[in-house]
């Protein structure tokens, strides 16, 4: 339970506030930290979405949620209460994963020895401020490599690589009513992301859908959030389709995550949900055109599955990185279909 430079690790404070694919990609550095360290206590300060994914995880200790908002109130009057909380405690580490100002605010008060953080390039917002220690510069790589290089600079083995997203008994018993009222396995449909960009289009998913039902044989099912871009999409692509799906959006984040884990195959973009599909071994289609796949793909695993219009053209050999692009559009139906039948014909 020691780095064998700077002495004893007993406590450690993750401080990674938002999006839920990003908490995905923390779970296995929590996981290869406990395992290095079996007695070492992780608190992990976290906002409320993502908070309910993580929940009852077996290498969390504490999670402590820092509200966004409180009464209306603007969330700078939120750090004084995170503030009075952490009074008194005393963190031999601090993990900075998350680089907007708010959350630098938020390391820069932590009770913490050591706190690690990205080197000046990437640490945006001014967030190498705010710790002691720093990850020395890389170039661009995939996301859940970028936190594992915490761990190298910590001399902590990331492999074998495990999230162990928790399901507990009762969502269990949810889960098996639900798919007991199906009568062929499931695709769960992801009809959006809260980011336009990142978003295909409707006319695109009704008929993928359509031949999701009628040539595959499996029940869609549209999941997503309560936004109300979402909800719009999912409208406008009920009413485009000939199929049947299953319309299964809402607010409840536990839920979605044993809907996934129920699922024969997932279709999404590039959002938490795809995240969440790898992390539980679920095959999942990739679409992408804003986001480089190479960056934030799924993790080590159903890359033959990606439906890349990032790519300006077919067989480009970009490199990985953080830029962006307008390539949803560049997205086609046969595109996916192709990587539907692949996904059938090879994994399920």
């Amino acid at each position: 339970m020691t780095d064998s430079e700077n002495g004893p690790i007993r406590t450690v404070c993750i401080v990674m506030l938002s999006a839920v694919g990003d908490a995905v990609h923390v779970l296995p550095v929590a996981n290869a930290l406990k395992r290095a360290w079996p007695g070492v206590r992780i608190s992990w300060i976290i906002q409320h979405l993502p908070r309910t994914l993580v929940e009852g995880h077996p290498a969390i200790d504490e999670l402590i949620e820092y509200e966004k908002r409180r009464r209306g109130l603007r969330s700078w009057t939120n750090f004084a209460d995170l503030a009075q909380y952490l009074r008194g405690q005393d963190f031999d580490l601090a993990l900075a994963l998350q680089v907007y100002l708010k959350a630098g605010i938020i390391v820069g008060m932590l009770p913490a020895k050591r706190k690690l953080g990205f080197d000046h390039a990437r640490a945006r917002d001014g967030n190498w401020i705010f710790t002691n220690e720093r990850i020395p510069h890389h170039s661009p790589q995939h996301v859940q490599e970028q936190y594992f290089e915490f761990l190298h600079y910590l001399g902590v083995d990331p492999e074998p690589v495990e999230w162990g997203i928790p399901i507990t008994d009762q969502e269990r018993e949810a889960q098996g009513a639900f798919f007991a009222d199906l009568d062929k396995p499931a695709c769960s449909v992801v009809v959006s992301t809260t980011n336009p960009r990142k978003n295909w289009s409707p006319e695109g998913y009704a008929r993928v859908l359509e031949e999701i039902e009628s040539t595959h044989g499996l029940q869609p099912i549209l999941v997503g959030g309560p936004s109300q871009l979402e909800r719009q999409m999912a409208d406008e692509i009920l009413s485009l389709t000939k199929a049947h799906p299953v319309d299964a959006l809402g607010d409840d984040l536990r839920r979605l995550v044993y809907l996934l884990d129920g699922s024969a195959l997932t279709v999404s973009p590039d959002t938490g949900p795809l995240h969440i599909s790898r992390a539980l071994e679920t095959p999942v289609v990739g679409i992408y055109g804003y986001t480089n796949p190479k960056r934030t793909g799924p993790y080590r695993r159903y890359y033959d599955l990606l439906v890349d219009g990032y790519a300006e053209f077919s067989g480009e050999e970009y490199p990985i990185s953080t830029n962006h692009r307008d390539g949803m559009k560049r997205v086609t139906v046969e595109m996916v279909l192709e990587k539907v039948d692949l996904a059938v014909r090879t994994y399920l």
